[in-house]
C-alpha cells in the first residue's frame, strides 16, 4: 500500500500533478504526501496490532521497517558508488528523513499485507526484492532514472510467486477485533484519508475512476460471459483490504502516468488483468495484475522511442 514511493515516488517530481495547496511546490507535495503516507500507515499498524486483530506477530513491523531502512541505504549507497553520484541521504537531515520514508512505508505495508505464517524471513525476503527493484528496474525518464514497479507490491508478488506458502494477510483481519459502528467507521475514515490524498497531493483520482469502473466491468463480463456470481465478482470491492489497495498502492506516483487519459488506462488495464487472472484461476490477483500491468508500461516506455525512429 503502497505503500509505496509513494512508496517509492524517486526524485522526478514530476510524477506528482495534483495542484495542491497555493505555493506548494513539486517537492513539497511529495514530501507532504509521503509524510501522510508514513503517518497513516504507522497509525494503522499500531492500531491493528492493538486492537482490530492483525495476524502476524506484533515484532513483524519493526523487522519490516529496519529491513526496509538498512536495505534502502545500502541500495542507495551502492548505487551511487557505481554511477559517482552523492547518496540523497547524505545530503543533511531532512534529506536523510525524507529518504527514509518510503522505506518505511514499504517495510510496514509489507508486514502488514503479507503472511508469513511463524517466520519473518519472507518479510525479510519481500521488503529486500522491493526496494532492490527500484534500482533493478529503472527506465530513463527525461535525461533521469525512474524506478518503475511499485516496491511493496512487487516484493510480495515475488514471495508469493517463489513460496506457495506463504500468502497475503486474511481480509478479515483488518477488522476482526471490531463490532457495530466500527465495522462501518473504520473503513470509512480509511477511504477518507486516502482520498484526500490522492485529491490534493497525488493527483491519482483519474486513476482510481478507472480502477473502479474496470473492476465492476470485469465483474460484469465475468457474470455474462462465463455464468460468474455476480455479487461474488463484485464482493472484494467491498473490503477494508480493497479500499486500502485502491487508496495507497495502485496509487503510486512514481509508477503510474501523470496524464488523466493514461492514468484512467492504466486503471482499467490493472483490472483487466486481474479479470484475466481470476479467470485462469490464479490467486492473489490484486497483486500479479498490478505487477503485469507495470512491467508492460516499461516495455511500452522501453519501445516507443525505438519504434518511431525506425524508418
Amino acid at each position: 500500500m503502497t505503500a509505496t514511493r509513494l512508496a517509492g515516488a524517486g526524485p522526478d517530481e514530476r510524477a506528482l500533478a495534483a495542484p495542491g495547496g497555493p505555493g506548494l511546490t513539486a517537492d513539497q507535495r511529495r514530501v507532504k504526501a509521503l509524510t501522510r503516507f508514513a503517518v497513516s500507515i504507522t497509525a494503522f499498524n499500531v492500531l491493528g496490532h492493538l486492537f482490530l486483530g492483525f495476524e502476524q506477530a506484533p515484532i513483524t513491523p519493526v523487522v519490516a521497517v529496519l529491513t526496509s531502512y538498512a536495505a534502502a541505504l545500502a541500495f542507495e549507497a551502492l548505487d551511487a558508488w557505481a554511477f559517482g553520484r552523492r547518496a540523497e541521504f547524505t545530503k543533511g537531515r531532512r534529506a536523510f528523513a525524507v529518504f527514509l520514508l518510503p522505506a518505511h512505508i514499504t517495510g510496514l505495508a509489507t508486514g502488514m499485507l503479507m503472511w508469513g505464517n511463524a517466520s519473518l524471513w519472507p518479510y525479510v525476503f519481500a521488503i529486500l526484492v522491493g526496494n532492490g527493484s527500484k534500482y533493478l528496474v529503472r527506465l530513463r525518464v527525461r535525461g533521469r532514472l525512474r524506478h518503475v514497479l511499485n516496491p511493496s507490491n512487487t516484493g510480495i508478488a515475488v514471495a508469493l510467486l517463489l513460496f506457495p506458502w506463504v500468502s497475503i494477510a486474511p481480509p478479515y483481519h483488518f477488522t476482526s477485533s471490531t463490532t457495530g459502528a466500527i465495522d462501518w467507521l473504520l473503513p470509512l475514515a480509511v477511504l477518507a484519508a486516502g482520498t484526500v490524498i490522492n485529491v490534493k497531493l497525488t493527483g491519482r483520482m483519474p486513476l482510481i475512476a478507472g480502477w473502479l469502473g474496470g473492476f465492476a466491468a470485469q465483474a460484469l463480463v465475468r457474470w455474462l460471459l462465463l455464468d460468474h456470481h455476480l455479487l461474488a465478482a463484485l464482493a472484494p470491492m467491498t473490503g477494508l483490504a480493497f479500499i486500502l489497495f485502491t487508496n495507497y498502492m495502485i496509487t503510486d506516483p512514481a509508477t503510474t502516468p501523470t496524464r488523466g487519459r493514461d492514468q484512467v488506462a492504466f486503471g482499467v488495464a490493472v483490472a483487466a488483468v486481474y479479470g484475466v487472472l481470476v479467470v485462469s484461476g490464479v490467486s492473489f490477483g490484486l497483486f500479479f495484475a498490478l505487477v503485469i500491468t507495470c512491467g508492460a508500461r516499461f516495455l511500452v516506455q522501453l519501445l516507443r522511442p525505438r519504434v518511431r525512429a525506425t524508418p
